[in-house]
C-alpha cells in the first residue's frame, strides 16, 4: 500500500526524521569532496552531495551551501581565493570523505584529520584530493543567496584530472570505471552499475543503444 504524505504532516515531523526524509526524496546524488585553501594556507575538505552542471560552453559546475547556522569554511576559503577543487569520491574513500562532514575548526585540516591527502596543480591554488580519481579544478564565477538562506556557489571548470580508460571517442565519461560512488539521503553510500547508453533523441527516429 502505497503512503500520502501531505505538506502539513511533513511539517509535523520531527526535525532530525523530516531532514532524513526530505534529503532521500531527490533519489541517488552524486558525492564529492570540495578542496579549498584560505590565503594564510589552512586547507579544508567538505564533501556535497548537490554537485550539478549548469553548462558545456562555457563549463560551468554549481553546487548549495547550507544556511550559515555554522561556519562555512568552504564558503569562506571560495570567496576568499575564488578557487576550488570538486574531487570524486570512490570505494575506497567513502568513510574518510564522511568524516569531513564533522565540524572541525578553521585551524583543522579535515585532509589530516580525514587520513586524505591535498596535491596541487601548477598555476591552481585550491588543493585536490590525490586518493580520488575524477577532479575538477574551477574559479569562482558567481555566488547567489536563495529564498532559503543557502548559496549557490557556481564555477567555471578550468582542469580536468581523470583516467585515460575512463575517457571514451565520444567525449564521454565512464565514471563507473573509476568506482565513483552516489549518496542517498544524508548517510547512505552506493555503488553503480549501467543499465544502458542511449542514442541522442529524435521525434521521428527510434531509439539506438550503444554497445558499451
Amino acid at each position: 500500500m502505497d503512503l500520502k504524505i501531505k505538506c502539513d504532516e511533513i511539517l509535523g515531523m520531527e526535525s532530525r526524521y523530516r531532514i532524513h526524509f526530505i534529503n532521500s526524496l531527490s533519489g541517488f546524488k552524486s558525492a564529492n569532496l570540495v578542496g579549498t585553501v584560505d590565503k594564510q594556507g589552512r586547507e579544508n575538505l567538505s564533501i556535497i552531495s548537490s554537485c550539478f552542471h549548469l553548462g558545456a560552453d562555457p563549463a560551468l559546475m554549481g553546487f548549495i551551501v547550507r544556511p550559515h547556522s555554522a561556519p562555512r569554511h568552504t564558503l569562506e576559503n571560495i570567496l576568499e581565493t575564488e578557487s576550488f577543487s570538486i574531487n570524486h569520491v570512490n570505494r575506497d574513500i567513502i568513510k574518510n570523505a564522511h568524516q569531513t562532514s564533522a565540524r572541525y575548526d578553521k585551524e583543522e585540516s579535515e585532509f589530516l584529520h580525514c587520513k586524505l591527502t591535498p596535491t596541487y596543480e601548477e598555476n591552481f591554488q585550491a588543493p585536490f584530493v590525490k586518493e580520488s580519481k575524477v577532479k575538477m579544478g574551477l574559479k569562482k564565477e558567481e555566488v547567489i543567496k536563495l529564498k532559503n538562506n543557502t548559496e549557490l556557489v557556481i564555477g567555471k571548470i578550468e582542469l580536468v584530472i581523470l583516467p585515460e580508460y575512463c575517457l571514451k571517442e565520444d567525449g564521454f565519461i565512464d565514471i563507473e570505471k573509476s568506482e565513483t560512488i552516489c549518496v542517498s539521503g544524508l548517510d547512505s553510500y552506493h555503488g553503480t552499475q549501467k543499465v544502458c547508453r542511449l542514442s541522442y533523441a529524435k521525434k521521428d527516429k527510434a531509439l539506438e543503444e550503444f554497445k558499451n
